[in-house]
């Protein structure tokens, strides 16, 4: 099927619209953030070949939230207006070969450069691909599309660091720059498929012209809402992210760890799977606030207990269920706030408060210098008390005076 995608300036491009579009696309979405999640193995391995404090990791995690996060709703709100998508055919090669070039970096300096560089074109890639996807998936199959399109991130994203492991067991640092080949012939795909045809920009670009900031940013409701969300994020970032590192000084070796983290952002997939499906039926309020308390326990079990059994990984699956299965609701209620800058309000759900939630995890890191890891996690997550009630208190269905 053969549709014309127009922009707001350009003629019309002839694009197919089709499930192996869409599966491209998909994949795209798979190695973006496949490649996104190897700083949690890096980390370890970074602290003991260069010397890197918890502090300094700290740093380098706040690093990636920012880019590949905080920037979201800025490309999002320029694509929108702008045709931007022949970085289409260089975002995920270019995000693989700066995180894998860190096996190279001879300074602190440079390694935070490298990996800021690889959350960039993660940030780029987001709201571009969502935007695409819509455009090329075939209109009767829309949800089906958006489903496989986060499917494939959630994958990718779950799988990286037990891949990363192992690859890391059977080869050294230095060979990191393989794990570029993939990216590399993905985007010849792109290329023959045309994908770089389809236009970034918006078809309610009229309306986003006349986006109020400062109306959005004095939104207290929405405000409130992304600074709980940012909490959850905290929380899933900080055990995402020191959850290896935490096994390693516990005793525990690194292919352990590497499963034991796929277990969580499993656990965390399929949270938000549920998540999404229960939505209409319960109201995203409930679920947003309900999951956030409910992941304290499975995760102070866990991170309280200090041994591996069946019990415990249980506990670390369910503390993923519950922390990813706000997820989409959060994008949905966000929505409600933004009904003419849908991308916009993505970019919100799915960059800004995951970039807060970055600064959150470098804070878990500082603290861990004083109390240790171990205590400063279970801190961490206690503070997802403080989102839970946050979000109790914010009315379910904006006001007219608080639609944007």
């Amino acid at each position: 099927m053969n549709y014309s995608i127009h922009g707001t300036y350009g003629k019309a491009a002839p694009v197919s619209k089709n499930t192996y579009n869409v599966a491209l696309l998909s994949m795209g979405h798979l190695l973006n953030d496949f490649y996104c999640n190897f700083l949690p193995i890096l980390i370890p391995l970074l602290i003991s070949n260069m010397g890197l404090s918890l502090s300094l990791s700290g740093i380098l995690v706040m690093a990636m939230a920012f880019t590949a996060n905080v920037m979201q709703p800025v490309f999002g709100y320029y694509m929108d207006k702008h045709n931007s998508s022949k970085l289409l055919l260089l975002v995920v090669p270019m995000g693989a070969f700066f995180i894998c070039m860190v096996s190279f970096a001879k300074s602190f300096a440079i390694l935070l450069l490298l990996i800021a560089l690889s959350g960039l074109a993660v940030s780029i890639f987001h709201p571009m691909a969502t935007g695409i996807v819509s455009k090329a998936a075939i209109p009767q199959k829309m949800g089906m599309s958006l489903s496989l399109f986060i499917g494939g991130g959630n994958i990718g994203f779950a799988f990286a660091p037990i891949v990363l492991v192992y690859f890391l067991q059977l080869y050294s640092l230095k060979m990191l720059p393989v794990l570029i080949i993939p990216a590399i012939l993905l985007s010849l795909l792109y290329y023959k498929a045309d994908l770089q045809k389809i236009s970034t920009v918006s078809s309610s670009y009229a309306n986003k012209a006349g986006l109020n900031w400062k109306q959005l940013f004095c939104n207290k409701k929405l405000m409130r809402l992304n600074a709980a969300m940012a909490i959850r994020t905290w929380s899933h970032g900080a055990m995402t992210t020191f959850l290896p590192t935490l096994l390693i000084l516990n005793g525990y070796d690194k292919a352990l760890a590497g499963w034991l983290l796929t277990v969580f952002l499993v656990g965390a997939a399929v949270g938000g799977l549920v998540g999404g499906y229960i939505n209409d039926r319960i109201g995203y309020k409930k679920i947003i606030w309900i999951s956030m308390f409910l992941a304290i326990f499975p995760a102070i079990y866990f991170l309280s207990s200090g041994k591996v059994n069946l019990i415990t990984i249980t506990m670390l699956a369910l503390c993923g269920f519950f922390l990813q299965a706000p997820h989409p609701s959060s994008l949905v209620w966000c929505q409600k706030f933004l009904p003419n800058n849908q991308n916009l309000a993505s970019g919100m759900m799915l960059g800004l408060s995951f970039g807060i939630g970055g600064i959150g995890t470098a804070l878990t890191a500082v603290a861990a210098e004083s109390i240790g890891l171990q205590r400063s996690m279970l801190l961490t997550v206690l503070t997802l008390i403080i989102g839970a009630l946050i979000v109790y208190f914010v009315p379910e269905k904006p006001q007219d005076k608080d639609i944007i």
